[in-house]
C-alpha cells in the first residue's frame, strides 16, 4: 500500500491532540465546538479544531482506521490537480464545512457541544466512493460495495439527524459526504461520467 504522507500527518496530529485531550480536559475544553463561545468570545478556532479531538479511544479509533484506509486514495487522486497542500486544506475545509449547519443551528446553545473528525472523513469517504463506487468496504466484517454503503449511510444519517438523541452529529456526516463529492466534482467534473458509466458496470 502506498501511504499518502499528508494522511499520515493529519493521523498522527489527531492522535496526538486526542490523547492529550484525553489527558487534560481543560485543552479539551478549549478546543471542543462549544457555539456561545464563538458567538461571545468569538473563538473561531473551534469551527476546526473541535475535528481534532474525540469522546473517547474508541471514536477516534474509528474515525483514523476509516481515514487511514481512504485518506492516501483520495490523496493520491487529488495530488495532480491539487498536490499534497490542497488535499490538506480539503480536509480541513471539510471540518469547517461540516459543521457549519451545526454551529449555526445551535449557536446560542450554552448546552451544546461538537467534536470529532467523522465530517472531515465523510468527505474523504465519500470522495472515494465517488471515484470508485465498486469498491468493497468490510462494514461489521461483512463486504459491502461502496455504493450500497454510501446509500445506507446517507438514508441512516437523515433519518437519525431527525430523531436525534444519540449524541452523534448524524448532520455532520451528511454535510461532509456532500463537501466530499461536490469537491471532488468541481475538481475533476469529469468524473460524474467516470462514476456514472462504473456505476452501469459493476466490477469488484
Amino acid at each position: 500500500m502506498n501511504f499518502g504522507p499528508v494522511t499520515l500527518v493529519l493521523i498522527a496530529v489527531t492522535v496526538l491532540v486526542s490523547w492529550q485531550a484525553f489527558e487534560k480536559p481543560q485543552l479539551l475544553g478549549r478546543l471542543i465546538l462549544w457555539p456561545p463561545a464563538i458567538d461571545r468570545h468569538k473563538q473561531y478556532d473551534r469551527l476546526i479544531t473541535h475535528g481534532f479531538v474525540h469522546a473517547d479511544w474508541q471514536h477516534l479509533i474509528f474515525n483514523m482506521i476509516t481515514l487511514f484506509f481512504f485518506g492516501a486514495g483520495i490523496e493520491r487522486a487529488f495530488a495532480p490537480y491539487i498536490g499534497p497542500v490542497g488535499f490538506l486544506l480539503f480536509y480541513v475545509s471539510a471540518i469547517l464545512v461540516a459543521i457549519l449547519p451545526t454551529y449555526l443551528r445551535h449557536r446560542h446553545d450554552p448546552n451544546y457541544r461538537s467534536l470529532g473528525a467523522s465530517g472531515a472523513v465523510s468527505a474523504v469517504l465519500f470522495a472515494s466512493i465517488l471515484i470508485n463506487p465498486w469498491q468493497l468496504l468490510l462494514v461489521l466484517f461483512i463486504p459491502m460495495p461502496a455504493i450500497v454503503f454510501g446509500v445506507c449511510y446517507i438514508g441512516y444519517s437523515i433519518w437519525m439527524d431527525k430523531r436525534g438523541g444519540d449524541n452523534i452529529n448524524h448532520s455532520a456526516h451528511l454535510w461532509g459526504a456532500g463537501y466530499g463529492m461536490l469537491f471532488t466534482v468541481i475538481m475533476e467534473p469529469r468524473i460524474i461520467g467516470v462514476f456514472l458509466d462504473r456505476l452501469m458496470s459493476p466490477s469488484f
